[in-house]
């Protein structure tokens, strides 16, 4: 497994983020906790691309589900060494950097004892359900929860390090998680052939629980995320895959419910 040249390009947002930050049995988090009345039992796990919580992309999108009544979890899954801001902005940055050598610090089984331990603190809090959402590189960690049934549902946003087909046909055999999978035109992590074969494998009622592909032409990977907002088409792509986690949250009990249910957010 590794990573590509477009899990390190995009943009980086602006804004003003409104959550906080709060260590959770050791693990810097990000949280953003919606106003008013909430499920306090569920939490959404916002599970990061290689650049980490600290990015104000990941802070912007942990708030929006915040705000459509979903309290979401942010764990820093690298111990505050995501990879720099500077490589998003820096072409001459970008080159330089040694993909590689940062994956080593932090495959998969790396960062899963973090995740864990975040997940382990919430419940003793009286947290009982999970679903999570996981963008690039935090896709594969998707996988992984869903794989144990740690997960109630799932979303995975132009997702990394995925075995094809491997992995959902152990999706298809193992997990009890609705999965929603946001994908796109132009993604050598996980390119339209494997879109299909996914789509083959857990596809047409297939797989009971639920499973939906949502495809964003003219998108490229990390469009939900890192994508460029002066772009008609990339902005959409962003938006669109948004509203489609927040529908597939709603769908499988998280968020308000029935006539309660807000509008989702642009």
């Amino acid at each position: 497994m590794s990573l590509c040249e477009d899990c390190i390009k995009g943009i980086r947002h602006e804004g003003s983020p409104e959550g906080h930050w709060e260590t959770i049995d050791g693990v810097d988090s990000y949280v953003g906790t919606p106003t008013g009345d909430y499920q306090k039992d569920k939490v959404l796990l916002f599970l990061c691309d290689v650049f980490g919580p600290q990015l104000p992309n990941a802070q912007l999108l942990v708030d929006d589900f915040a705000r459509n009544g979903i309290k979401t979890v942010a764990p820093d899954l690298f111990e505050k060494d995501g990879i720099p801001f500077d490589v998003l902005e820096s072409e001459e940055k970008r080159r330089a950097f040694d993909r590689s050598s940062w994956f080593s610090r932090h495959t998969p089984a790396i960062s899963r004892p973090p995740l864990d331990k975040v997940i382990a603190a919430l419940k003793t809090q009286g947290v009982t359900t999970f679903a999570a959402t996981g963008y690039c590189y935090g896709g594969r960690l998707v996988f992984d929860l869903a794989f144990k049934n740690i997960i109630s549902a799932s979303i995975a946003s132009h997702p990394s390090l995925l075995k094809v087909p491997d992995d959902f046909e152990k999706y298809l055999s193992v997990s009890s998680a609705p999965l929603l999978l946001n994908a796109c035109t132009i993604d050598k992590q996980f390119p339209e052939p494997a879109q299909l074969q996914a789509d083959a494998i857990l596809g047409g009622d297939k797989f009971v629980p639920g499973y939906k592909r949502e495809y964003f032409d003219g998108c490229r990977h990390g469009f939900a995320v890192r994508g460029d907002l002066s772009d008609p088409t990339m902005k959409a792509g962003k938006e669109g895959a948004f509203k489609a986690a927040v529908a597939w949250l709603y769908r499988y009990g998280f968020g308000p419910e029935g006539e309660k249910a807000r509008k989702v957010n642009e």
